[in-house]
């Protein structure tokens, strides 16, 4: 744990240092892009949740996201005992040659815990800001991590490379996606037949789970939402402390 202590204390100095350098002054996880009229995926509602962008898909409203400003939020000490995500780690029994793309994986928090796991495979880290990205690749340099490569998405396509992902994660992110139904077919795209989707959503069941609602997700709907890019629902792991842990597949043949 020590490490991992000793990179946070990195990663936010480091990050402190980007955004006086640079001025990242209200960016955020996704830029504003209109819906068509003729986009019927979505609708766009004038009454909605100051929470929300207005936008919704399959009866759900999409949450604004969390820029830069939240992210030492995401390196937060205490994140490891509110939220357990060495367990989330753990069960997903990583292979050593797996190739993982990380799907907005912001400060790298997940990416560098899984890299030691994968020796002989690689974590991929997708995010649409390249200021998080140019600090997961300064970071790695420092650590001379090898195995570890940044890829900078777009809010409609993750840009992975087709047929090479053995596991998609996305921690916390999916309900912040502006194109989700494009986003996950860019992400079953990329899964290798069998491949497996994980996504850590906070659990809007539960009132006590002291989350924004719209920042949270039901597990029903999460199923829903995969079933309708073509994954298959393999199980949801209830062992952490305020989120779902839902797994999905990419069937062998995927038509």
């Amino acid at each position: 744990m020590q490490i991992f202590s000793k990179l946070f204390e990195k990663v936010t100095l480091i990050f402190l240092f980007i955004i006086f350098a640079i001025g990242l002054n209200g960016c955020t996880f996704f830029e504003s892009v209109s819906v068509s009229d003729s986009d019927s995926i979505y609708q766009e509602r004038l009454v909605h949740s100051p929470d929300g962008i207005g936008k919704f898909y399959m009866g759900r409203e999409i949450a604004q996201v969390m820029g830069h400003e939240g992210a030492a939020w995401l390196e937060r000490p205490s994140r490891m005992t509110s939220e357990q995500p060495q367990q989330a780690i753990d069960v997903l029994d990583f292979k050593s040659t797996d190739i993982v793309a990380d799907i907005g994986a912001g400060t790298g928090y997940f990416t560098f815990r899984i890299s030691p796991l994968v020796p002989q495979g690689k974590v991929l880290a997708v995010d649409v800001q390249p200021e998080m990205l140019e600090l997961i690749e300064f970071v790695k340099r420092e650590e001379k991590i090898s195995n570890i490569e940044t890829i900078l998405g777009d809010i409609e396509n993750p840009n992975l490379p087709e047929s090479t992902i053995d596991i998609a994660l996305m921690v916390d992110a999916y309900h912040e996606f502006e194109y989700p139904r494009e986003m996950m077919q860019g992400i079953v795209q990329g899964l290798k037949p069998g491949g497996r989707v994980v996504l850590l959503e906070y659990r809007k069941e539960n009132p006590w789970v002291m989350i924004k609602g719209l920042h949270k997700m039901t597990e029903k709907q999460v199923k829903k939402e995969m079933q309708a890019v073509g994954l298959v629902w393999q199980e949801t792991k209830d062992i952490l402390p305020q989120q779902h842990l839902l797994i999905f597949q990419k069937p062998e043949i995927f038509n």
